[in-house]
């Protein structure tokens, strides 16, 4: 089956040409709507061929194997359909009583697959925790149906193909004598069962693609690259099977002042060559409201101070702490008065011995 033709696309074509051709020809060939007997079958058809070029694993293995599983008819990707074009199947089918057949049969996925998504908070609302709406594109249950796939007025019935086996088994006559495999049904996807009528909203499949708004919780103490996992809320699965998770990668976007190393905090702060002398009590940006910091005398350039319990909150319980790290400022300019004021400091403080210059400490050696 030519997917590509069915929607009249390119086997190049986006994903948004692929979605604009859908919704054209859905129109067109909905049983509601459309005149033409085969509407429903048609209908049917394009579904089936949405499905599997609107998702990117499906559409590379049907690129590539001709079937978007291509583990449910051989012995793994790379091999789909070795066994029945070479017969293999068929010789382990005559010789060992049936052991290829438990091989080609792989029961086809009906369970929907996890989906994920990226969203982006602020530092503050890491250290809070935050909930947010993430729009979600996903294969959802089909409300028209409850997801069972079945028209309203229909039942659920076993398949005509298999027999309610989910299985088909091939009768082929070789030179080696008659010769049989098993594979998977492709009309009940290998379940068994079939919708009678299918439903005209999904196809029978149960599910059909919508645009979501699904709520996430982040916790307070999340870091940057860590995953929240919301239950069911990834891909449907078939005909009312179990759905995916969604996977919502959670980035911390860089905060202009504050510096995260694990639980704890770091900011730089600058103080003037009187407070570090004297000490001080400054304030540094925090992460609800400014910190209140003590500045202990005889401070230096490159000296941290610590502030417990001013950090983030940790996942597991606890707080992290604040790290000051103060840089000395020495003034470039300076008025009159201020230069006075600093000569007569300099004097009071003297030079002292290991202030002295180099001349007067080559003079000191060679007199002593």
């Amino acid at each position: 089956m030519d997917y590509y033709a069915v929607l009249g696309v390119s086997r190049d074509a986006t994903q948004d040409e692929i979605k604009r051709a859908f919704r054209r020809k859905a129109r067109e060939t909905h049983p509601d709507v459309a005149d033409d007997p085969d509407a429903e079958e048609r209908f049917k058809l394009i579904n089936e061929a949405y499905e599997v070029l609107s998702d990117e694993q499906k559409r590379a293995n049907y690129d590539r194997y001709g079937t978007p599983e291509p583990r449910a008819g051989g012995f793994g990707a790379d091999y789909a359909g070795f066994g029945d074009f070479f017969g293999i199947d068929d010789i382990f089918e005559t010789f060992f009583g049936g052991v290829a057949a438990g091989v080609g049969a792989r029961q086809v996925r009906t369970q929907g697959r996890d989906m994920s998504v990226q969203v982006t908070v602020t530092l503050e609302e890491a250290a809070t925790g935050v909930e947010r709406e993430v729009p979600v594109t996903r294969m959802a249950p089909c409300g028209t149906c409850g997801a069972t796939g079945v028209a309203p007025g229909g039942q659920v019935k076993s398949c005509p193909e298999c027999g309610g086996t989910g299985q088909r088994r091939t009768v082929r006559r070789t030179i080696l004598g008659v010769m049989q495999s098993l594979t998977s049904c492709e009309t009940c996807g290998a379940s068994g069962r079939v919708a009678d009528p299918p439903c005209g909203a999904c196809g029978g499949s149960g599910r059909v693609q919508a645009r979501e708004h699904v709520r996430v919780s982040i916790p307070a103490g999340i870091a940057d690259g860590q995953t929240v996992r919301v239950p069911g809320m990834g891909e449907a699965g078939l005909r009312g099977a179990a759905a995916g998770d969604l996977l919502v990668r959670v980035r911390v976007a860089e905060h202009e002042y504050l510096h995260r190393e694990g639980d704890d905090l770091h900011v730089m702060a600058v103080v003037n060559i009187a407070q570090a002398a004297l000490g001080a009590t400054i304030a540094v940006p925090g992460l609800a409201e400014d910190v209140q910091v003590d500045v202990p005398a005889g401070t230096q350039s490159g000296d941290v101070v610590r502030v417990k319990g001013r950090g983030m909150p940790g996942l597991r319980g606890g707080v992290g702490d604040l790290y000051v790290h103060l840089r000395v400022e020495v003034p470039r300019k300076l008025d009159k008065r201020q230069r006075e004021l600093l000569r007569e400091l300099g004097e009071s403080l003297g030079t002292g011995r290991g202030a002295r210059t180099p001349l007067e400490r080559i003079k000191d050696w060679l007199g002593a």
